[in-house]
C-alpha cells in the first residue's frame, strides 16, 4: 500500500495529459496507415527494434553495430516509404486549421449540385454508360483536375451526361467539381493502396478508392457493366443507390449545417433539402430511379459497413 501511495502521489494532472495525448497521437497515426501496406512495414520496422533490443541484451555487438548504422540509413527511407501516409497526416492537421466553417457553401448552391448529380447518374445508370464524378470538399483537388481538360462550367445533369457518353473523349476519365462548378474532365485519380483484394472492383471504383483515400473528397461511380451507382467516401463504397437515397446522401455531407461523413459517428438524420425530399417522395411513391436497393437509409444515412449487405469497406 506504501507503494501504491507513493507512485498516486506523482500522478500529476500534468503527468495524465501527457499520457492521454501521447495516446491519442499514438491512435491517429496507427488509423492513417490502417488497411494500407504500411501496416506491413511498421511491423517488419517493430521486428527489427526487436532484433535490436535483443542485441544489445545478449551483447551481440557486430549485429547492433550493423542495425545501428541501418537505422541512421532507414530514417530516410521511411520518409520516403511512408510517403503517402505522412502526405495523407499533414492533409488532415491541414484541415484542422481550415476556417472554411466560417464561409460554408449557400444551401441553393449545395442543393442545385447534389440534384444534378443524383439525376445525371441516373439517367447514366439507366443507358449503363460508367461515370466518375469527383466533388472536392475541404482539400484542393487541383492537381487532379489539372491533369484533365479544364471546363469551368456550371453543373449541369445534361453536361454530366454528355461527358461521360461514350465514344467522347473524356468519358473515361473524372469529373472534378468545386462548388457550382465543373472545373475539369478526363481528370486521372491517384490508384487505391489499400490492402483489401481489388480484383473484385472495376478500374473506376478503385479509383474512386485511390482519391478517398488520399482526400476527404466524395465520388460518385456508375458502372458501365451493370448501371449500379456508388457512392465512395474516405474509402469506403455504399453500392445499389438509387436517385432519391443518393441525393439525400450526398446533401447529408455536403449541406452546412449537417455536413460530415456518411459513415463516421457524426452522422446525424440531417436536414434534407426541399428538391431532394421531393425525390424521396417520387421514389416512394414507385419511382426509385434504378429499382435497385439501396444500403443508404432516407435521410441520407447508410448502414454499418461491416453490416450493409451492399457497403464494403476498402481502408
Amino acid at each position: 500500500m506504501p507503494l501504491i501511495q507513493s507512485a498516486l502521489d506523482k500522478v500529476s494532472p500534468n503527468v495524465l495529459a501527457d499520457v492521454a495525448i501521447t495516446a491519442l497521437l499514438i491512435y491517429w497515426l496507427f488509423s492513417l496507415i490502417r488497411g494500407t501496406r504500411a501496416v506491413r512495414l511498421v511491423i517488419g520496422v517493430g521486428l527489427l527494434i526487436l532484433v535490436y533490443a535483443a542485441a544489445v541484451t545478449f551483447d551481440l555487438r557486430l549485429l547492433a553495430v550493423i542495425l545501428q548504422t541501418g537505422a541512421y540509413v532507414g530514417l530516410f527511407a521511411l520518409v520516403v516509404v511512408f510517403q503517402p501516409e505522412l502526405r495523407r497526416a499533414l492533409d488532415r492537421i491541414g484541415r484542422l486549421g481550415s476556417l472554411s466553417w466560417l464561409v460554408p457553401a449557400e444551401q441553393a448552391t449545395v442543393e442545385h449540385v447534389v440534384t444534378e448529380v443524383a439525376r445525371a447518374a441516373q439517367r447514366l445508370s439507366v443507358e449503363q454508360h460508367g461515370a466518375l464524378i469527383v466533388i472536392e470538399r475541404e482539400t484542393g483537388l487541383q492537381e487532379i483536375a489539372e491533369t484533365g481538360v479544364m471546363l469551368h462550367a456550371d453543373v449541369s445533369a445534361d453536361l454530366l451526361v454528355t461527358v461521360f457518353s461514350p465514344r467522347t473523349p473524356l468519358h473515361d476519365g473524372a469529373v472534378v467539381i468545386r462548388g457550382d462548378r465543373i472545373i475539369a474532365a478526363g481528370a486521372i485519380l491517384p490508384s487505391a493502396e489499400t490492402t483489401v483484394p481489388l480484383e473484385r472492383f472495376g478500374t473506376r471504383h478503385k479509383a474512386a478508392l485511390g482519391i478517398t483515400e488520399q482526400t476527404d473528397a466524395i465520388v460518385v461511380v456508375v458502372s458501365e457493366e451493370t448501371g449500379q451507382v456508388s457512392l465512395v467516401e474516405r474509402a469506403r463504397i455504399v453500392r445499389d443507390l438509387d436517385e432519391a437515397r443518393l441525393a439525400a446522401s450526398l446533401m447529408t455531407m455536403l449541406n452546412p449545417p449537417t455536413a460530415g461523413s456518411l459513415f463516421g459517428p457524426e452522422h446525424g438524420p440531417g436536414r434534407v433539402a426541399p428538391a431532394v425530399r421531393h425525390l424521396a417522395l417520387r421514389a416512394r411513391s414507385g419511382s426509385p430511379g434504378n429499382g435497385q436497393p439501396s444500403t443508404a437509409d432516407p435521410s441520407g444515412g447508410a448502414d454499418d459497413p461491416s453490416d450493409a449487405p451492399g457497403a464494403e469497406r476498402a481502408s
